[in-house]
């Protein structure tokens, strides 16, 4: 390739086969013949099926694919898949599933699957008369919502309530806001949330001398909310010379840091979607639209907040997480995505709420875990273990030499790609 930037304009490539794509991609020097063959997806999905899921596919990108073990949730056991990249994710939850374990597990609980959809109105000459006529026309509005998903409804689903909020902030222009609030059963739901607030935006105009301009889901769905609790014994939690009860006195103090803190309760929550978004991923639901809703109701207070908490409890433990997550096991990917159907049929859930409760789980495990290690140890003597598993890997090691790539890369503290080939290069020339 030459030193110049390739142009980004290829006329007409969201219309090209696979081979027609690879070779504009060639001839405009984006790519080389051994790119190409790269990227020829070789694995369950392959270019229709990607071309079908995105726009102008040229291949597929994998990540690890792992089982987080020893889950006891509301008395039944989880295998749970996950998709993560990064290391001691799932060891972490393991390990901490395989704790709260003898002592009942996790309870779990799910508040319904609710998700509300936005209608903006704006220019009327009167708000209260708007909302007025509004919610007085409420069964007849959610009547022609209803008829955009008859088979949501005929589910038990569908549009049941109507709500109105009216926005005068300052400098900006005042507004109606309808909330249309749909309950989606066991889809995420978003598209159609958004097919039913597009249909009634017609008729809810006609009831206004206003207009409509947005109408969009709302990915914070505070009332579709699930928890997820622990009570676990000081005596499971000694570790490393440390007593149970130093450890759970540790984790409660990092808990109140994330609680008084947001540029702690940041980092507390990061670490908690690790897990959930790790399950996300895996079940072929949408982690970014759970992450914005996750990260949106630990700041409704007005103060960024952790979504997990723990707390010291007669000689126990005690965790609790509170996390709106919007989660199918029907639709998207999961339709024509093998791995994906696989992972489901791995779960064992039998709907999206047993799904979400699994979740929260798994975000508590993963939020537990991570405190251990802080109020301990420390979290990078761990981390840095699984991380140096990984460069071992990348510089070449083949399983037979990992361990010693480890040992030698934990030694000098230089947990890096080109140490590690040094190492393995003298490993096997014996000279270490």
């Amino acid at each position: 390739m030459n030193d110049e930037r390739p142009t980004s304009r290829i006329s007409g490539f969201f219309k090209m086969s696979q081979e027609e794509r690879y070779r504009a991609l060639i001839d405009a020097q984006i790519l080389t013949e051994e790119d190409v063959e790269y990227l020829r997806p070789s694995g369950e999905i392959g270019f229709d099926t990607a071309n079908h899921m995105i726009e102008n596919a040229i291949g597929v990108l994998e990540l690890p694919l792992g089982l987080g073990l020893n889950f006891l949730i509301d008395g039944k056991d989880y295998v749970v898949p996950m998709a993560v990249e990064e290391p001691s994710v799932i060891a972490a939850v393991s390990h901490i599933a395989k704790l709260a374990r003898p002592s009942g597990g996790f309870k779990t609980e799910y508040s319904g699957s609710r998700m509300i959809g936005q209608i903006q109105v704006v220019g009327a000459s009167d708000w209260d008369a708007t909302s007025a006529a509004i919610l007085e026309n409420k069964a007849r509005l959610l009547a022609v919502a209803n008829e955009f998903e008859p088979g949501m409804v005929a589910r038990g689903g569908g549009a049941k309530d109507i709500r109105v909020r009216l926005i005068e902030e300052g400098k900006y222009q005042s507004m109606l806001i309808v909330h249309l609030v749909i309950d989606t059963c066991d889809a995420m739901g978003a598209n159609m949330i958004n097919t039913m607030a597009e249909g009634v935006a017609q008729e809810i105009e006609k009831l206004t001398d206003g207009r409509i301009l947005l109408r969009i889901l709302s990915n914070l769905c505070d009332e579709r909310v699930a928890v997820a609790r622990c009570r676990i014994p000081f005596s499971e939690l000694g570790w490393r010379g440390f007593s149970g009860e130093d450890v759970a006195k540790g984790i409660e103090l990092a808990s109140q840091f994330a609680e008084v803190d947001p540029y702690r309760a940041t980092t507390h929550n990061k670490g908690i979607m690790n897990g959930i978004s790790s399950v996300c991923i895996a079940s072929g639901n949408d982690w970014r639209a759970v992450e914005s809703g996750a990260h949106a109701f630990a700041a409704r207070s007005g103060q960024y907040s952790p979504l997990a908490v723990w707390w010291v409890e007669d000689g126990h433990l005690v965790g609790e997480i509170e996390v709106p997550l919007a989660v199918g096991t029907v639709g998207g990917p999961i339709r024509f995505h093998p791995t994906v159907q696989l992972v489901h049929r791995i779960l064992r859930v039998e709907s999206a709420g047993e799904l979400a409760r699994v979740m929260a789980a798994v975000g508590l495990a993963q939020n537990m875990a991570a405190l251990k290690a802080l109020a301990t140890e420390g979290i990078q003597r761990g981390h840095m273990s699984l991380h140096a598993r990984s460069v071992a890997a990348t510089a070449g090691a083949l399983e037979d030499e990992i361990d010693d790539v480890v040992k030698h890369l934990l030694k000098c503290q230089d947990i890096k790609v080109d140490r590690a080939r040094r190492i393995l290069f003298e490993l096997r020339n014996s000279q270490l």
